[in-house]
């Protein structure tokens, strides 16, 4: 590793240390930061400020750390797959089709008294994804033009989106007013049982994609220098894309449909390290997800307290002229 990547993941690491601390201690309610310490420290004493803390604040932040940085991987293993910066699972329509099926799941359960567990929405939110990208992948093969597959996938962004509106307009019962919310996109209801189901998964998710990391870097050089080297293409794309699948859709699990991080986050890194080796990429994007969400989450809280904006609302601000630059460079090029 290079110098400049060793000091600019000092840095990441710098500024995540900011954020955490900073999401820890604003909100509607002020907490100081050596109380915060304290409170971390003790355990907390059961008071108001130790509630917020430990059971509001800090599985929220863990949620916008980890699932941030699952989701901007994600889009970098997608970009990968179609050798192409602009793909990633919003943009594609995986993250809509992940909601839909989630939010099918989420009003059945109510509707017949079923209890949803945190692995059945993970399960769901993985169906939507697989039949999303299937989808993608067929247009793919058909239309090799990259600004038309994009247009297909807004289009099935849309579709998803449309139809997940009407099962939440229909949802009458009282037991479902969330799910509003997290159709928007939002970290606010993570608990810590919910932490301790979806840390697991991203890890597996993270792991599996270091493993990859040399074979991804042949990959990038085309399919014939993959093949040379021995790497079985086919298996290796459908592990590829079921990597990215199972990431993208924890995030929408949990959190919802969660806009231009897979595709803002990545770009940022690979134009910040200069460099194109996979394994730096992968982990600066996703330390940089993390950063990135925790950032939005905050904005998102605080800009117009106690009013609380989604998630989507911020990043797609920040992210939207990210994409568009990109295809204005690609058009270019």
């Amino acid at each position: 590793m290079t110098k400049r990547c060793t000091i600019l993941f000092g840095l990441e690491i710098v500024l995540i240390f900011i954020l955490i601390m900073v999401n820890m201690n604003t909100g509607s309610t002020d907490v100081s930061l050596p109380e915060v310490f304290s409170i971390l420290i003790s355990g907390g004493k059961g008071d108001v400020s130790s509630t917020i803390i430990l059971d509001i604040r800090m599985p929220r932040m863990i949620a916008a750390f980890v699932l941030g940085g699952a989701l901007a991987l994600s889009g970098y293993l997608l970009q990968s797959f179609f050798h192409n910066p602009i793909a990633g699972p919003y943009v594609l329509g995986i993250s809509s089709g992940a909601k839909l099926v989630v939010a099918l799941l989420m009003v059945a359960a109510v509707k017949y008294g079923m209890v949803l567990s945190s692995v059945s929405m993970i399960i769901a939110a993985l169906a939507g994804s697989f039949l999303a990208t299937a989808f993608v992948i067929m247009v793919a093969k058909r239309v090799h033009n990259m600004s038309i597959l994009i247009v297909c996938g807004v289009m099935i962004g849309y579709i998803c989106s449309a139809v997940t509106e009407l099962v939440v307009s229909f949802a009458s019962d009282s037991n479902i007013v969330n799910l509003h919310t997290w159709s928007l996109g939002s970290f606010s209801s993570i608990s810590w049982s919910q932490v301790h189901t979806f840390i697991p998964v991203v890890i597996v998710g993270l792991l599996a994609s270091v493993l990859l990391s040399k074979r991804i870097e042949a990959f990038l050089y085309g399919e014939q220098y993959a093949i040379s080297l021995g790497i079985n293409v086919r298996v290796f794309r459908v592990i590829l894309i079921g990597v990215s699948s199972l990431l993208s859709a924890t995030v929408t699990a949990f959190a919802g449909p969660i806009s231009f991080v897979g595709i803002a986050v990545p770009h940022i890194i690979r134009s910040t390290y200069k460099t194109s080796k996979p394994l730096v990429i992968m982990l600066a994007s996703f330390l940089g997800g993390g950063a990135f969400c925790l950032f939005c989450d905050l904005l998102a809280r605080y800009l117009f307290a106690p009013t609380e904006l989604s998630i989507s609302t911020i990043t797609a601000i920040f992210g939207a002229p990210i994409v568009i630059s990109l295809m204005i460079k690609r058009k270019r090029g």
